[in-house]
C-alpha cells in the first residue's frame, strides 16, 4: 500500500467556498435522466446566476456530448467544482490523507490510516459549516442506517451537515477485501435535494 499525505489547503477553500452557497434549493435541478447539450446548457445558467463560480470555457470546436450531465466551474478562490442537478463536489486531488494500490493484506494498514486522518477532516468541515448534524463511523451496528437508509454503505466514517435544499457529506470510504478496494481517503460532496 501506498499513501500521500498532503496539506489541507485545497480543502480548506473548497469548504469556504461551499459554505458561503446559502440556498442549495436555487440550484437544483430535474430530478429526471435526460442528458445532452439543453441540461448543461441549463445547470451551467443556473449556477452562473446563483453563485460567482464561472464555468469551463468551450473549447473552439468543442460541443456538449448527448451524454453530458454535468459541468466543470472555477470559483473565486480557484476551486474547481463539478456540478450536477443533484449533486456538487470540488476536485482537490493535492489534498489530505489517502492511500492507493491497497492489497488484501492492507486493509487493516488502511483503517487506521483513515481513523487517524478522519479526525482532521472532521476539524475543518466543522470550522467551515458548524456543528454537524449527525457524525457516526462503522464501529456501531446500525451504521449503515443511522443517518439515513443506506446512508453509511460503502462508508468508514460519515459526517452531516442540513442546509437549505442540500445535505454535505463528509465520508471515508471504508476499505474492504471482497471486493478489493484498492484507494481510500476521506471526501466531501453536497447532495441537492
Amino acid at each position: 500500500m501506498k499513501t500521500q499525505a498532503r496539506p489541507l489547503d485545497q480543502d480548506d477553500l473548497a469548504m469556504a467556498d461551499l459554505a458561503e452557497v446559502r440556498d442549495w434549493t436555487t440550484l437544483a435541478g430535474p430530478d429526471n435522466d435526460d442528458s445532452g447539450p439543453q441540461v448543461v446548457r441549463a445547470l451551467v445558467n443556473r449556477v452562473m446566476s446563483r453563485t460567482p463560480w464561472r464555468p469551463w470555457p468551450l473549447e473552439p470546436g468543442e460541443v456538449i456530448a448527448a451524454e453530458m450531465v454535468s459541468w466543470g466551474f472555477t470559483t473565486p478562490r480557484g476551486t474547481t467544482m463539478i456540478v450536477f442537478d443533484g449533486l456538487v463536489f470540488s476536485d482537490c486531488p493535492d489534498s489530505g490523507w489517502s492511500a492507493f494500490e491497497i492489497g488484501p493484506d492492507d486493509i487493516a494498514a488502511a483503517e487506521a490510516g483513515l481513523d487517524a486522518h478522519w479526525p482532521e477532516h472532521l476539524t475543518l468541515a466543522t470550522r467551515h459549516w458548524g456543528p454537524p448534524d449527525y457524525v457516526g463511523d462503522d464501529s456501531s451496528p446500525t451504521f449503515v442506517d443511522e443517518w439515513d437508509a443506506g446512508a453509511g454503505a460503502g462508508r468508514r466514517h460519515l459526517a452531516v451537515w442540513l442546509r437549505p435544499g442540500a445535505q454535505f457529506h463528509l465520508y471515508s470510504n471504508k476499505p474492504t477485501k471482497d471486493p478489493l478496494t484498492t484507494s481510500v481517503g476521506v471526501n466531501y460532496a453536497v447532495y441537492i435535494d
